[in-house]
């Protein structure tokens, strides 16, 4: 027989088998499974005991260099130290170099005769100075970023100066670097003043400038500004080779802010028209802040006399104050509240030095005791555009300005007339790009307000 025949009848054999006794054969399966866990039950305590096993313990003697051999090791390293600091206005060469820890006769012989060298110490002070050197203080580097010396270009690029160590000299390098911009998140609360906010929040005071600015339509800073009033705003700062600088208030634009007054908040958005390059204030919703008139021509100030009757300090009896007056320190410059050309600018019995300017639809402005005038009559002028400086010229008791709205002659409240002022719309086709913008800034100034008392850095 085959084997291939013989497996077959194996097979046939089993499975004949199977048929005829089912129960004896699962009986026995069952059995061999259960001999093997007693099997298992039976191994398994036989184990080692962990806490039995013998123990034993190993020792090995470090060898610890002693201190002669750590002093020796390092002094075959070479030393290098580094500082930093800004300089002052009454700073020589060897007072900065002193205090940055430098002491070495070359480098203070450099910044006095060198003619790029010098800048470091001519000026006003604030120039930021990092320094490496050896450890007997020998100047190996300085590196001194400030202003463009080119003044069209002091908001946009610095100067980096060097001074390099080669051998037994030191080589001068005078370069201009562009300025990069980093996002940085903000906010504060209003204790006091809206610029004492942005002190404790250590913002520059361009922050507060700007959100007047943004707000102004809105909000008048001069008398609606609430104790505990608050702002988160999203802003560029200015850095020179990654260095938040010291000068020009330290900061770009706003690109965002929130500020709530009152119980109310108003929420802002700078976009500027592909087109045309001109940026201009919305709100998230896409409407224009941008008015056609500004609540106030100063930035920022107090109302010493609103548009109401008033007690007249001069003729001593009560007349109709047909403006506001606005409290500020002379010199605080004056801008025009909208575009215009200039009717009339000089003297003019009681209101002083006057500038008086020509709007669309009937409506004139007029800014009264001023110390100087910066236009001219027919000049035509953009809102904003500074047009002189407050001062007390005339009939005035002490510096301020007289600030009036007339619409075809008749005098008018100044905030009512801004926030009923006519607004400017974006374009459909940039309008996507805003959305994109608007849902960014919305991220941006909620994690804003988690900063209180402080700033975070870069935001991107």
């Amino acid at each position: 027989m085959s084997a291939k025949a013989a497996a077959l009848n194996l097979l046939s054999t089993c499975d004949a088998t199977l048929r005829r006794h089912p129960r004896r054969l699962t009986a026995g399966v069952v059995a061999l499974l259960a001999g093997f866990g007693v099997t298992a039950f039976g191994i398994a305590p036989l184990a080692p005991d962990a806490a039995e096993l013998p123990r034993r313990l190993v020792t090995e003697e470090l060898q610890i260099p002693g201190l002669g051999a750590q002093v020796d090791a390092l002094a075959d390293q070479s030393l290098e130290l580094s500082h930093g600091d800004v300089t002052r206005a009454s700073d020589t060469a060897d007072t900065l170099l002193r205090r940055l820890g430098v002491t070495d006769p070359l480098a203070a012989a450099v910044l006095r005769v060198d003619r790029d060298a010098r800048r470091l110490l001519d000026g006003r002070g604030g120039k930021m100075v990092q320094v490496r050197t050896a450890a007997d203080g020998t100047l190996l580097e300085l590196v001194a970023r400030f202003p463009a010396l080119d003044e069209r270009q002091a908001g946009s690029h610095f100067t980096r100066l060097t001074l390099r160590r080669n051998g037994a000299r030191l080589t001068t390098t005078l370069e201009t670097a562009a300025l990069q911009p980093q996002v940085r998140l903000g906010s504060g609360t209003i204790r006091s003043s809206l610029f004492a906010a942005t002190d404790d929040a250590r913002l520059p005071d361009a922050i507060a400038s700007q959100m007047i600015e943004a707000f102004s339509g809105d909000i008048d800073f001069h008398r609606e500004l609430k104790k505990g009033d608050s702002f988160s705003v999203v802003f560029e700062a200015l850095t020179a080779d990654d260095q938040p600088i010291t000068w020009n208030d330290a900061t770009g634009r706003i690109l965002a802010a929130e500020f709530t007054n009152n119980g109310k908040t108003h929420q802002a958005l700078w976009f500027a028209d592909a087109r045309t390059g001109k940026g201009h204030w919305f709100g998230l919703d896409g409407q224009s802040r941008r008015r056609a008139f500004l609540a106030s021509p100063l930035e920022f100030s107090r109302v010493t006399s609103g548009f109401a009757m008033r007690f007249h300090p001069i003729m001593q009896s009560w007349r109709a104050h047909n403006g506001v007056d606005y409290g500020a320190p002379t010199g605080t410059p004056v801008k025009t509240v909208g575009d215009g050309v200039v009717e009339f600018a000089g003297r003019q019995n009681g209101y002083g030095n006057v500038v008086q300017v020509q709007h669309s639809g009937g409506k004139s402005t007029v800014y009264a005791h001023l110390s100087r005038i910066d236009v001219r009559q027919g000049q035509k002028l953009e809102q904003g555009q500074r047009i002189g400086a407050v001062g007390a010229t005339g009939w005035a008791t002490g510096p301020h300005l007289h600030f009036e709205y007339r619409i075809n002659g008749a005098f008018q409240d100044p905030l009512k007339v801004a926030r009923a002022a006519e607004a400017v719309t974006i374009d459909a086709q940039a309008r996507p790009q805003f959305q994109r913008m608007a849902s960014a800034a919305r991220s941006q100034l909620a994690t804003a307000v988690t900063t209180v008392g402080g700033f975070r850095g870069d935001a991107e």
